[in-house]
């Protein structure tokens, strides 16, 4: 793993985490975009070397929902950049973690992503992320 990549927040209200963070950071988000696949909008901020990922539901039965309704607002995962994702895969199924999709799906900001199950990493949501090549 390289560096962390982004920390994911859900929120209830993009517009409204928009302009609260905006606040704090003292400036605004670079990106919104739309993940269909997953029921979610979301928007990154930069700040120094690091990304904040705010992340909303679309869906009512989209996993961003469902950690609301169970958790409320709040730190959604961790995402860590790798080189090579499929070989981060086996290296940490053999260290024991549980994946929750073995086959690397597109995500935000032209990534391609798995998530480790928090079961497997006290209770933290994992994401890694490798940048899609043109």
């Amino acid at each position: 793993m390289n560096k962390i990549e982004h920390i994911g927040i859900a929120v209830k209200s993009l517009k409204n985490s928009n302009e609260l963070f905006s606040k704090l950071f003292g400036k605004p988000h670079y990106k919104v975009e739309e993940v269909k696949t997953e029921g979610v909008n979301t928007s990154f901020f930069k700040v120094g070397e690091n990304k904040i990922e705010l992340l909303e539901a679309t869906k009512k039965d989209s996993p961003i929902a469902k950690f609301i309704d169970k958790k409320g607002e709040g730190i959604h995962h961790i995402a860590f950049d790798v080189d090579d994702l499929v070989s981060e895969i086996k290296r940490l199924k053999k260290e024991g973690f549980k994946v929750l999709n073995e086959t690397p799906k597109k995500g935000a900001d032209n990534k391609l992503v798995v998530f480790l199950h928090p079961k497997s990493s006290n209770g933290v949501l994992i994401e890694l992320c490798q940048e899609i090549k043109k």
